[in-house]
């Protein structure tokens, strides 16, 4: 499979979670761009049919938007089944991040995050995947994130989530690969996206990237390796994080980085 194009292997279309605005919007256009059609989902009507028109025009593909929360995986199962397009790629890009400490956050929000980000992910990959296998072939991508290296205070929950995501993805990269299926986890930093510029008294950390450059390494980081760091200093974040830190230093560290948010 070394020589087919991006479009013959992830092709016919790619579903995208969370595909109306920000990270996912990109994902969305970098995978339109390879000629690929779409399957966008997310929660707010306006603005997911806004982008879905927004890419077919652009780039003159077909796109099915789905309008769900993705902490309803039942109904996301059913919706899919009812559009019986052959999906070739999932790009999993929605998520819920309760904010503040622990001993605040009420179960309600912590079931949400669990949905979202966790049992979302873990078993639309389980539904799509199962298709890949019988055409050999495919993708999906999990986003992950630095803060799930290691304990996050502040964030627990959601760091949590995330390093589910991770070490989910490294197994299945194992797993999938001898079916021609490509898994990858995008562990990120910070993400210029709208919600990032918009946060209040926010400050650009070192190694922030785009949301275009993190979709386009990600997705050319398909078939090379279970995860992907967009951006140097990222990169050389999370070896320390990782490597050369004890874990209790590390979690100091983040409680630093993390101490403002409420």
């Amino acid at each position: 499979m070394k020589n087919i194009s991006f479009k013959e292997r992830y092709g016919p279309y790619a579903l995208v979670a969370g595909g109306s605005d920000g990270l996912g919007y990109a994902f969305a256009a970098a995978i339109a761009q390879r000629g690929i059609n779409l399957i966008i989902i997310a929660r707010q009507e306006e603005r997911l049919k806004s982008s879905a028109t927004r890419l077919k025009e652009t780039y003159e593909i077909d796109v099915i938007s789905l309008v769900a929360d993705m902490a309803d995986f039942e109904n996301i199962k059913k919706l899919i089944s009812e559009i019986k397009v052959p999906i070739g790629l999932l790009v999993y890009n929605a998520a819920y991040a309760p904010i503040g400490l622990f001993e605040n956050t009420d179960e309600a929000q912590l079931a949400l995050a669990a949905a979202v980000n966790v049992k979302a992910p873990l078993l639309l990959s389980k539904f799509l995947s199962g298709p890949m296998i019988q055409r050999k072939r495919g993708g999906i991508v999990l986003m992950s994130s630095l803060a799930g290296s290691q304990g996050s205070p502040r964030i627990a929950a959601y760091a949590a989530t995330k390093s589910f995501n991770a070490i989910l993805a490294e197994g299945l990269w194992k797993e999938l690969k001898p079916h021609g299926i490509n898994v990858v986890a995008c562990c990120a930093g910070a993400i210029m996206t709208p919600g990032y510029k918009q946060a209040e008294k926010a400050k650009q950390a070192p190694g922030t990237l785009s949301a275009e450059k993190v979709a386009e390494i990600t997705l050319n980081s398909l078939g090379k390796g279970p995860v992907v760091v967009p951006g140097i200093i990222n990169k050389i974040a999370r070896f320390v994080f990782m490597r050369l830190l004890s874990r209790k230093t590390a979690i100091e560290i983040m409680s630093k980085n993390t101490g403002g948010l409420s």
